[in-house]
């Protein structure tokens, strides 16, 4: 969807700006559990205990109290998450089976405007329609989830799910207009960004506005929502950090954390996590995988910098709703990408 006022679609928003501007950097993807950040910590933890565990849990969130509070179905479980340094919570349906219903979900729930994640606070998978979905099209999605009972229920979002690109203060490939993510490098010290694989797939060289910043490297569209472009112009400064913010790790957000993104459209705005490895059905297909969050987002804020404090955490994928009325937000996990890609945020 290139330069077309969405219904307020998923945005894909880029901290990027211009030549001599700071963009958003952060460092390797595995300094993410280092305790470099105290404000990150919880997540963090609750990073490391879903990895440790993995369906032995049923997720995990921050509560009310900034606690990490992990979801359990036994006993021993319980006892290894609380000796872990988390409050275990029990609940009704276990990890494995919300694993089962996220699957059975990617593989007959395709319709476009719909997306879906678990959210382990109410212990169930969520799945949020759009203003486009009505009538057949939303009875046949509701015979769907009805079919999974309490593990499952439907949501509606406002305006369109979409992903954006549009005009504004970022980065430029023809007529089309996104913001940058983060600035990366390889070990020998080569330079690139990171931006919305839906960004790069637009086009091939990429500018300021008027001098060319560099030429696309990689690109992720559908299925996950990365991409990179090697800088060929090396006039132009690169420097660490989201505005004044400085980058410093990488790392996934807990359920419950909050987060901020900055984009070339809307600038910075915050919000919660309400899910991690959310599947959205944008119209140019499916991706995986994602951050789902309350941050606003609007068009030309594709590809844009989400974080927490000094821990870079994606890049802007898509959404609905608006920055005026609010919205959904979904974001591509930046671990993903440097990991693909093998740089870091520096």
């Amino acid at each position: 969807m290139l330069n077309r006022k969405l219904r307020r679609p998923i945005v894909g928003l880029a901290a990027c700006v211009l030549v001599g501007t700071t963009f958003a950097v952060a460092s390797p993807a595995s300094a993410a559990v280092g305790g470099i950040d105290p404000s990150f910590a919880p997540s963090a933890l609750a990073s490391k205990i879903d990895t440790q565990f993995g369906a032995k849990t049923a997720g995990s969130y921050i509560d009310a109290a900034g606690k990490v509070t992990v979801n359990v179905t036994d006993a021993a479980t319980a006892a290894q998450v609380t000796a872990s340094g988390a409050v275990a919570r029990y609940v009704a349906h276990s990890g494995a089976e919300l694993s089962a219903v996220d699957e059975s979900l990617k593989v007959n729930l395709k319709t476009v405007g719909t997306a879906f994640a678990v959210d382990p606070i109410s212990n169930q998978v969520v799945v949020s329609v759009d203003s486009t979905v009505t009538g057949a099209k939303l009875a046949a999605v509701q015979a769907i989830v009805a079919k999974l009972g309490d593990k499952a229920r439907i949501e509606t979002t406002p305006g369109t799910l979409g992903t954006t690109i549009s005009g504004g203060d970022a980065i430029y490939t023809g007529s089309a207009r996104c913001s940058l993510g983060f600035n990366v490098k390889t070990s020998a010290n080569v330079y690139y960004f990171l931006t919305a694989g839906h960004c790069t797939n637009a086009g091939a060289t990429w500018t300021n506005g008027s001098a060319t910043l560099g030429t696309r490297a990689g690109t992720s569209f559908p299925g996950n929502d990365y991409g990179i472009v090697r800088y060929t112009n090396t006039t132009v400064t690169k420097t660490g950090g989201v505005g004044s913010q400085d980058i410093t790790s990488a790392g996934t957000p807990a359920v419950n954390a909050t987060v901020y993104r900055r984009g070339s459209t809307t600038g910075i705005h915050s919000g919660r996590v309400t899910a991690l490895n959310a599947t959205v059905n944008y119209s140019e297909g499916s991706v995986s995988g994602l951050i789902r969050t309350t941050v606003c987002a609007e068009p030309g804020d594709s590809g844009g910098s989400l974080y927490s404090g000094t821990t870079a955490l994606g890049m802007t994928s898509g959404g609905s709703g608006n920055c005026s009325s609010g919205g959904v937000t979904y974001f591509q996990p930046v671990t993903e990408a440097l990991s693909v890609y093998g740089v870091s945020v520096f």
